[in-house]
């Protein structure tokens, strides 16, 4: 039990401040290193014992995660929102460390979903696909946007289409504006070719994986909303019941009773406006 050390990693761009508590809660090291593979490997090599991290999700928790995996007995990333501690009395890098070794030996944290290896790339698609979606649309409202200020009317979606551009560009008098909107048209041409090319790598790295075969079988789901779930949840095995993943998901549980009976069965909706499968 002496060997088992609660360590604490307060992240940032430059540098990582560590602090280090033994079984008994006392502070044994305290540390300040360059956020460096190098440096952070060099660290965790010269201590012994049963090593167990945290560090709060942020922009380095999945390199980091990746990176100490191997090295460490046990690694929590957690939720910052739910650390409630951090926010109370003082506040410094080196402070903050310390309480988040102390949350961890005193099992407090709420940990953050890292792994499923083998489908890393199909979540970065999924990302990408999602960015340059919400890009696009915001592009898209940015042209409106342009017509309306110059009070041209622009209902509809004729706006957007190559075949009627010279139509509508003709209606802006004013040659700086016009130009404005001829890039406008431009960076949405490049966001739809993009997407088009993030969209079809997605669908064919989704093929490689099972559960996106099973998923099309639940009405309301297809290709790539079978893809965006799988990315998304990686591995049903990681939430406690059935009503997280749904929740998750954005599915909703509907129940179907008769003549005041139990429920005979049920039926997962998925809405069609859900924010994680924009586009």
């Amino acid at each position: 039990m002496d060997s088992v050390k609660y360590i604490g990693m307060d992240v940032h761009k430059e540098t990582i401040s560590i602090a280090v508590l033994n079984s008994s809660g006392k502070l044994v090291m305290e540390c300040t290193i360059e956020t460096k593979a190098s440096a952070i490997l060099q660290f965790f090599q010269g201590l012994s014992g049963s090593l167990q991290v945290t560090l709060e999700e942020g922009t380095w928790a999945a390199w980091l995660y990746d990176l100490l995996k191997p090295h460490v007995t046990e690694l929590v990333v957690c939720n910052p929102r739910k650390n409630a501690l951090l926010k109370e009395g003082s506040k410094s890098d080196r402070i903050d460390a310390r309480k988040l070794a102390e949350l961890l030996r005193n099992g407090s944290l709420s940990a953050v979903y890292h792994g499923e290896h083998g489908l890393r790339m199909l979540k970065e698609l999924s990302r990408s696909y999602l960015t340059i979606s919400k890009d696009l649309v915001r592009v898209m409202n940015r042209l409106k946007a342009l017509y309306r200020s110059w009070a041209i009317p622009c209902a509809g979606t004729q706006v957007y289409a190559p075949r009627y551009r010279s139509e509508w560009l003709s209606k802006i008098r004013e040659p700086g504006v016009r130009r404005r909107a001829e890039l406008y048209y431009q960076q949405l041409e490049a966001l739809r070719f993009l997407r088009q090319q993030a969209r079809k790598e997605l669908l064919a790295e989704a093929r490689k994986h099972r559960a996106t075969k099973l998923l099309r079988q639940i009405p309301g789901i297809g290709s790539l909303r079978a893809a965006h779930l799988v990315a998304l949840l990686q591995t049903p095995h990681r939430f406690r019941t059935k009503r997280q993943l749904w929740t998750t998901a954005g599915w909703r549980w509907r129940p179907t009773t008769a003549r005041n009976t139990a429920v005979s069965r049920d039926s997962c909706n998925v809405p069609r406006n859900h924010s994680n499968f924009v586009g």
